[in-house]
């Protein structure tokens, strides 16, 4: 995804997204590099110049907790992508194994099939759509797939009229498979949609270059389907248990309200519920 490291990709990013007077510095003349220089950085963080130089040229692979504290500070990173910056110190041997397995349980997919006027489905590590209840189908219907939420802002011609908020779901998409990149650095999965997505959109290679980092939220959405109309949902995004690289993300009405009517109607339209197949959306390496 880059010639450079995971890590050294991620500070070098975050480094020149910031000004001097974000960090307090004086701006002397004009600057030939964005955002700080890396001398600024080490500065900033207490260590050598020389030091900070080798951790961003992948040359210094086992900085110390401490180093890593100063430099979250130095870059002004939240507690998140502090968490990101951590992630991608770690060695292959102390990642999770499991962490590319795509299938559901049975018993997740009974409970989101017996939810009838609540939209439920389950995404992996890239955003593919594991598992999905009769209604999450009949709410994305309009869409060519319902096979990757990624995909389907980016590059589905639907995305654009489906997420009204279209600008805060295609950053959030990037930057939660930012998130689960930093999980898993040699994921073959998270590799093929960020190298096909890069290709086909000028705007989420734009995105995926800046390193944001974030994991789903709980804020609301407003969505708008083709058939019935404007809908302003509450969601929740919910960690798997047994299966940490999966969420389950489920939206929901006020009561009595015109999503609420909506989702009646969605309900009538829908079609049982769907699985993936396993081949098709493995997460693997």
């Amino acid at each position: 995804m880059s010639n450079g490291t995971p890590l050294g990709d991620f500070l070098r990013a975050r480094r020149e997204a910031l000004k001097p007077h974000d960090v307090d510095l004086p701006e002397h003349g004009r600057r030939r590099v964005p955002g700080l220089r890396r001398e600024e950085v080490a500065l900033l963080a207490g260590v050598s110049s020389d030091y900070y130089i080798r951790l961003e040229q992948g040359r210094e692979n086992s900085p110390s907790a401490q180093v890593l504290d100063a430099v979250a500070q130095a870059l002004k990173l939240d507690s998140e992508s502090t968490d990101h910056l951590n992630r991608l110190c770690l060695a292959a041997s102390q990642r999770p194994r499991d962490w590319g397995v795509a299938d559901v349980s049975g018993q997740l997919l009974q409970l989101m099939d017996g939810w009838d006027h609540t939209p439920a489905f389950v995404v992996g590590p890239a955003l593919d759509i594991l598992a999905g209840n009769s209604l999450a189908t009949a709410l994305h219907s309009g869409f060519e797939e319902f096979d990757n939420l990624a995909r389907m802002v980016f590059v589905d011609p639907a995305g654009r009229d489906f997420y009204q908020e279209w600008e805060r779901a295609a950053h959030s998409c990037v930057a939660e498979i930012r998130a689960a990149y930093g999980h898993d650095p040699d994921s073959a999965r998270i590799a093929e949609v960020v190298a096909e997505l890069s290709d086909r959109s000028a705007e989420f290679a734009a995105l995926w270059q800046l390193h944001d980092v974030k994991s789903k939220s709980q804020e609301g959405k407003h969505l708008k389907h083709p058939q019935v109309g404007d809908l302003h949902i509450k969601f929740a995004a919910f960690t798997v248990n047994g299966a940490p690289h999966q969420q389950l993300v489920v939206y929901q009405a006020e009561p009595a309200s015109p999503t609420a009517t909506a989702f009646e109607a969605l309900g009538a339209m829908a079609t049982r519920p769907k699985q993936a197949p396993t081949g098709a959306v493995d997460a693997g390496r």
